[in-house]
């Protein structure tokens, strides 16, 4: 049974069914099997369709830590595979109409993703959060974050054992940091949690799910569908790059937001330690990860850099979902967001 997390409230009729299946069964309903079929066939945005995305992240949290109440044979239940591989195709198609085509030139692949990069015109919630941020407004960012920080390294870890030599090595390098070195107290994910309880957040893994629209799920299930499958281990590489080289300074931004607010330094060490890692490990994802899984393998320079602009299309999304909300004056979350007690 998973350790300490329970089942999300359904958000849709397939992950009420879901739901129920997993916790009640051992095999999937012919309600749950034909619901699914329903949802690939109905008209909607994949990537913000609440049901869908919070489906997904359901079959993929069995790969992570799991839910209490639910049996651990479900995690390679074939049905499910099967299930969960149906809502990847309609996520995939979806990220592949948002990112749109994806030019690969001779240019070393370093050279490429800063380009990718730079040809970003996403909105800047870093700028936003440092200037204007209210506290309630960075409770809501937090809770939207969390569905990934809170397993901040564990999705892009999958990929490690579908590499080899450089890249391999070069990837270790970089999530070696990202679990402290060795300290689970510098875990990033820890810091992270150590931040939203200065913010008053409930900091425990999946506590804030419910709150969490699916801007934040389909973030997290991009990068679970990439590390999950070795077909795509060239997307999980670009991705991670992408998040390396586009961290440090937007990590220096929220900082001096929360600095703002009255918050010092053990609050912003999250932030900052990302200034400072993110810096370093740009060179390692970009030049020796990346570069390395090219040279060895040219034909992945498309899935490289497909994952890197699929990086910067879920934020652009996430962005976008909580800029808006703020702007018309409401809430960018499902609920107010679960306060530490």
């Amino acid at each position: 049974m998973g350790a300490d997390m329970h089942l999300p409230s359904a958000r849709g009729p397939l992950s009420e069914s879901l739901t129920a299946d997993l916790a009640t069964r051992s095999t999937l309903s012919s309600r749950t099997l034909e619901r699914a079929a329903r949802l690939a066939d109905a008209p909607t945005a994949p990537l913000t369709d609440e049901d869908l995305q919070l489906s997904l992240a359901i079959c993929y949290e069995l790969h992570y830590r799991g839910f209490d109440a639910v049996d651990e044979e479900w995690e390679w239940n074939p049905e499910l595979i099967r299930l969960r591989g149906g809502l990847e195709r309609l996520h995939l198609s979806a990220l592949r109409g948002l990112v749109g085509p994806v030019p690969v030139t001779d240019e070393p692949i370093d050279r490429q993703l800063t380009a990718a990069i730079a040809e970003d015109d996403g909105p800047s919630l870093s700028r936003y959060m440092s200037r204007h941020g209210t506290l309630e407004q960075w409770r809501e960012y937090l809770t939207l974050r969390s569905v990934y920080h809170l397993k901040e390294g564990d999705p892009h870890t999958f990929a490690i054992p579908r590499l080899s030599g450089r890249a391999k090595a070069a990837m270790v390098e970089i999530q070696a940091d990202e679990y402290g070195g060795g300290s689970a107290a510098r875990m990033h994910s820890e810091l992270f949690a150590g931040l939203m309880r200065d913010l008053d957040l409930d900091s425990t893994y999946g506590a804030l799910w419910d709150d969490a629209p699916a801007a934040a799920f389909a973030n997290v299930n991009t990068m679970s569908l990439f590390g999950l499958h070795r077909r795509w281990r060239g997307a999980a590489l670009g991705h991670l790059a992408t998040v390396e080289m586009t961290s440090s300074e937007p990590s220096r931004r929220y900082s001096a937001g929360l600095r703002r607010l009255g918050f010092d330094e053990s609050t912003t060490v999250f932030y900052d330690e990302h200034v400072e890692a993110d810096a370093v490990h740009e060179q390692i994802a970009s030049v020796d990860m990346c570069g390395a899984l090219v040279t060895e393998d040219p034909e992945l320079a498309a899935d490289v850099l497909f994952g890197a602009r699929s990086a910067l299309a879920m934020d652009g999304i996430a962005a976008r979902h909580l800029l808006g909300a703020w702007e018309a004056g409401r809430s960018a979350l499902r609920r107010e967001p679960s306060l530490a007690a």
